[in-house]
């Protein structure tokens, strides 16, 4: 999708305990990151609406994945309470009530469907019931969500290339699970790289412990930033 500015492409996870390693891991990155996910964990820590004042006065960009799931009227109602607060991205994780739900009060915010978590794969779809491959698990939430009125999915880089020719740019498509290098022992199983995520269609990619956890979180941020630019040449 065109008119994306590259360096937000990058969306850098703040899956950290509080508000003040989310504010030192910011810091540290500088002007490496512009575009940050602050989740349930933070969401459950003291001082959430602070960082996310904190980020917006800065200049930064913030994607609140609180996978909303709930009766439809307290989704609108939770959404309505989020808007006007610095937020670009929300997302909600539900049927299609819930997403209709959310669409409708979202004002200024971008609703992102959730469609299946890079932490599933085939037996745990077995697990809870799905009787269907992820693929079609995937493209079928996706026609929901943009039935519902929502801006995009969230979608591992795995199902990104049919999302995109089937939606084209009707739906951002936002990738988690993304292992810059050969994945580690972890709970993301369905995973790509950077450059195949945006090879496959993916418009943001949102990338937690590869860059948290390196020796240098700077320099990681900026290593992603520059496999951007090959990509997204300006």
């Amino acid at each position: 999708m065109s008119g994306i500015d590259r360096r937000e492409r990058l969306i850098v996870a703040l899956d950290v305990p509080g508000a003040a390693e989310a504010r030192a891991l910011v810091e540290r990155l500088g002007a490496a990151a512009g575009f940050y996910k602050i989740g349930l964990e933070l969401a459950m820590a003291p001082g959430y609406f602070e960082l996310l004042e904190w980020l917006s006065a800065r200049g930064k960009r913030v994607f609140a994945d609180l996978k909303l799931f709930d009766i439809p009227e307290t989704v609108a109602r939770a959404v309505a309470n989020l808007r006007g607060r610095g937020i670009t991205f929300l997302t909600v994780h539900g049927n299609q009530s819930m997403m209709q739900a959310a669409a409708k009060e979202k004002g200024d915010l971008k609703i992102l469907a959730v469609t299946a978590l890079t932490s599933l794969d085939r037996g745990d779809l077995d697990d809870l019931g799905f009787s269907c491959d992820v693929e079609r698990l995937v493209l079928s939430r996706a026609r929901r969500a943009m039935e519902a009125g929502c801006d995009g999915v969230i979608s591992s880089g795995l199902e990104a290339q049919r999302l995109k020719s089937e939606f084209h740019d009707r739906l951002l498509v936002v990738t988690p699970g993304i292992r810059p290098v050969e994945n580690r022992a972890d709970d993301q199983k369905r995973t790509v790289d950077v450059a195949q995520a945006f090879a496959n269609g993916a418009d943001y990619i949102v990338v937690g412990r590869p860059i948290r956890q390196a020796a240098d979180p700077r320099a990681a941020a900026e290593a992603i930033q520059a496999t951007i630019a090959t990509i997204f040449p300006a």
